[in-house]
C-alpha cells in the first residue's frame, strides 16, 4: 500500500472485566492507566458496569472516558433495570455513532447473556474509518449467529459501512474456529497481517494461553504493527491483556489505487 495521503492510527481493544482486576481491586482509573501507556486515538473496551450495585454504582465508561481525556459511545447489551453492562468505543477524534443495538442469541438458550454490538464513524484524517465493536457469546452455536448478524445488511453489509472498516473486540473464539474462519473470509486478521511479531494470545492475562480478542481489517487499512502488551500492571487490572494495533488508514480512493 501506497503510504502517501494516509494517516496512522492506533487502536486498542480491551476487555476491561468491569474494572475488575486479578488481584480482587476494583479501578476504572487503573484500566484508564494501562491505555494511557499506549497513546491509542481508538479504544474499543467490552465489559463495563453502568451503575451497577457490584461495582459502586459508578459509570465506568464515563469514568475511562474522562481520566483519558476521550469522548465515547457506550452500549448496554445488557439491561438490569437502571443497571447496565455493555461495549464502548473511546476517541479523542471527531466521532459519529452510527448504530447500536443487539445482536441475536439463540431461542432454545435464554439463560445466555445478551450481547451487542456498536458502530462508530471516526475521523481518521482524510479518511472516514468505519469502527465496530463488540463482545460475542460463549456457545459456538450462538457466536455464529452473531457473526452472519455482523456479516449481514444490518452492520458490515450495510451501504454506510464502506472501507476502510475495523471489526474489534472480544470474539470469544480462537483462530481454527469456524466462526473466526468465517469472518476472515470478509476481512484480514490485523495480528495475521504481517510476517513478525507472530500472533499473542490475550486471556488469561496472567497466564496468556487463548487469542479471543482480536482486530479484523478491510482494504484501505494497513497494519504497521500489532502488541499485546504484558507487564505487572497489564496481568494485573484486567483478565485479559490488551490488543495494540498501529495502523495506515487511507481513503477509499488512495487504497483503490495501492
Amino acid at each position: 500500500m501506497d503510504r502517501t495521503g494516509g494517516h496512522q492510527l492506533r487502536a486498542l481493544t480491551y476487555n476491561v472485566h468491569r474494572c475488575l482486576g486479578t488481584d480482587g481491586r476494583l479501578s476504572p482509573r487503573r484500566i484508564a492507566e494501562v491505555i494511557a501507556a499506549f497513546e491509542p486515538d481508538l479504544v474499543a473496551l467490552q465489559e463495563l458496569d453502568v451503575g451497577r450495585i457490584r461495582t459502586g454504582a459508578v459509570d465506568q465508561a464515563h469514568e475511562v472516558a474522562h481520566h483519558l481525556g476521550m469522548s465515547f459511545h457506550f452500549h448496554p447489551a445488557l439491561r438490569v433495570m437502571e443497571e447496565l453492562y455493555g461495549d464502548a468505543i473511546l476517541t479523542p477524534r471527531p466521532c459519529t455513532l452510527v448504530k447500536a443495538g443487539a445482536l441475536p442469541s439463540l431461542p432454545d438458550r435464554r439463560e445466555l447473556e445478551p450481547r451487542g454490538a456498536l458502530w462508530a464513524a471516526v475521523d481518521a484524517g482524510g479518511a472516514t474509518l468505519q469502527v465496530i465493536t463488540t463482545h460475542l457469546g460463549l456457545s459456538v452455536r450462538e457466536r455464529q449467529v452473531q457473526i452472519e448478524a455482523l456479516l449481514g445488511p444490518e452492520w458490515l453489509g450495510h451501504p454506510s459501512c464502506q472501507d476502510p472498516v475495523i471489526l474489534i473486540g472480544d470474539f470469544n473464539t480462537v483462530p481454527r474456529s469456524r466462526a473466526y474462519r468465517r469472518l476472515t473470509r470478509r476481512l484480514t486478521d490485523a495480528q495475521r497481517a504481517r510476517p513478525d511479531p507472530r500472533p499473542r494470545p490475550t486471556f488469561p492475562s496472567r497466564l496468556p494461553l487463548l487469542r479471543i480478542d482480536h482486530a479484523f481489517v478491510g482494504r484501505g487499512i494497513e497494519v504497521v504493527d500489532s502488541s499485546v502488551p504484558r507487564s505487572p500492571l497489564t496481568r494485573a487490572a484486567s483478565d485479559h491483556l490488551p490488543l495494540v494495533l498501529d495502523l495506515w488508514v487511507v481513503a477509499p480512493s488512495l487504497g483503490a489505487a495501492s
